[in-house]
């Protein structure tokens, strides 16, 4: 292929080779979905007849959007050859503000070439929890709550409260949410880790400035049956009043669900429905995921092991900081990327940092 004037010539040829494979892969993938849409029985597990439209939308707009590129590539490279053959100034004119265009249009779906991995496209499961600290971390924890919840709604996700343990005087001690969207995981997973705050301490009657931790587990929600097999004998369910919101019905009766696995030693809880059945359908829910994701941290261990490299995969490691005392700034300390627009990222603006961290992954989850 000629390149166009104006981009380097690998990037014609990259985009129609991604086209030739990855698009045709998804392609094969959105038939696959439509037939199992149309399977006796689909929508009798609503839940997960739900999960699979969700996908199948999602990979018929990443073709459609992959496609129609390739055909606008296409078509301005013909028309600046003509253009250059003709000597149409006027032509040309416009086949160099269609590249333009594309270019644009470009970047702004190279954050979308960053989620390949093999969970990216599902929803997610993520849990905050406050470190040691009492009331300063339980607060943090609450404002990182916050902050994923507003990131969720600026991109028109929606976000279901699963469980929440209040903090004693303010904040709360720990917290479970999912995350429902297109690539909810492939985006999340970048906050995986432990997050710290500096600040000047409002529960301090001296104002001094106090370090509080919380940490941020992001786990991709399990899709379909069998993916994830939970032997029956291996759980426990208890039962338990809710010490949360809820209102009298939900104080009276022991709505409130906690699973054990008992092999792994693994507790769940779920109390923010007035339902005991739907608690613990959020409860195994959650429980899946974390199957799921030690089975993803069980593999890469592995392929760590093969390739004789070290590579931290625990979800403990500091990732963030958040300095709001004596100076203001957020910096990710995997990546560098800053911003001194704390208020900003707080009110759930973390696209960048999201976006430096899939960057500068490409490649490690081959």
């Amino acid at each position: 292929m000629r390149a166009l004037p104006g981009l380097p010539g690998w990037w014609t040829e990259s985009l129609t080779s991604w086209c030739a494979f990855d698009v045709a892969h998804d392609e094969q993938r959105v038939a696959a979905l439509e037939a199992q849409s149309t399977e006796p029985g689909f929508w009798d597990d609503s839940d997960r007849a739900r999960s699979v439209m969700q996908r199948l939308a999602a990979t018929r707009e990443h073709v459609q959007t992959w496609r129609g590129l390739e055909r606008r590539v296409q078509e301005t490279r013909d028309l600046l050859e003509l253009a250059q053959s003709e000597g149409d100034e006027e032509m040309d004119e416009a086949a160099a503000a269609e590249l333009d265009a594309i270019e644009k249009r470009l970047a702004a779906l190279e954050f979308q070439l960053q989620l390949s991995g093999e969970y990216d496209n599902r929803n997610a499961i993520l849990a905050v929890h406050a470190g040691a600290g009492g009331t300063e971390s339980q607060d943090w924890a609450e404002m990182l709550l916050r902050l994923y919840l507003r990131w969720a709604e600026r991109r028109g996700f929606a976000a279901d409260l699963l469980d929440t343990t209040e903090g004693e005087e303010a904040g709360i001690k720990s917290a479970t949410v999912e995350i429902s969207g297109p690539y909810a995981y492939g985006y999340l997973k970048s906050e995986r880790g432990v997050h710290r705050l500096v600040r000047q301490s409002p529960f301090d009657s001296s104002h001094a400035r106090h370090t509080s931790f919380a940490k941020v587990e992001v786990m991709p929600e399990v899709e379909g049956t069998g993916e994830i097999t939970i032997d029956p004998d291996d759980i426990r369910i208890d039962v338990f009043r809710s010490s949360g919101a809820g209102g009298q019905n939900v104080q009276k009766n022991s709505t409130a669900v906690r699973i054990t696995h008992i092999p792994t030693g693994i507790v769940v809880t779920c109390q923010n429905e007035r339902s005991q059945g739907r608690n613990k359908d959020s409860a195994m829910k959650v429980l899946e995921s974390r199957l799921l994701e030690r089975e993803m941290v069980r593999q890469e261990e592995e392929k760590a092991r093969l390739k004789g490299q070290h590579v931290d995969v625990s979800f403990g490691s500091q990732i963030r900081n958040y300095v709001l005392h004596p100076y203001k700034m957020v910096k990710d300390l995997r990546t560098g990327e800053e911003t001194s627009d704390t208020t900003a990222v707080l009110d759930g603006e973390i696209d960048p940092f999201i976006e430096a961290y899939l960057k500068s992954r490409v490649g490690e989850e081959e």
